[in-house]
């Protein structure tokens, strides 16, 4: 049997890390070694940063929704208490979206809050 020798697949898989590394930092596109330490890395933050993304929106809209409760004499904790209380289910993304574009609309949600509250 002939010998085989492995450069055709070898060459193709440092191919297709060295793309993978296109436009990185340094040696970090041109040395294969080096090149396939950041892609790993890379694919381990971007694994990590999709769920990340969804902690920092929630992060965002809560905080929006608390300036806007406190504009309306409401802090964040007691407006969600308030429309647990009287019933009105809205999501942090949907209420983040009226305090920032519907100001009135969001008001009206707030005074719900207070009325239920008893404030």
């Amino acid at each position: 049997m002939a010998r085989v020798k492995g450069g055709v697949v070898s060459r193709k898989r440092r191919k297709r890390i060295l793309k993978l590394a296109k436009g990185y930092y340094g040696s970090k596109h041109l040395l294969f070694r080096t090149a396939k330490e950041q892609v790993m890395n890379s694919y381990y933050y971007a694994y990590r940063d999709r769920r990340q993304k969804k902690r920092d929106f929630r992060k965002l809209w809560i905080t929006r929704i608390n300036a806007a409760a406190r504009m309306n004499g409401l802090s964040y904790s007691q407006l969600m208490h308030g429309l647990k209380l009287a019933e009105i289910e809205v999501n942090r993304k949907m209420l983040a979206d009226l305090a920032v574009n519907d100001a009135a609309g969001f008001t009206a949600l707030a005074d719900a809050a207070k009325a239920k509250l008893g404030k």
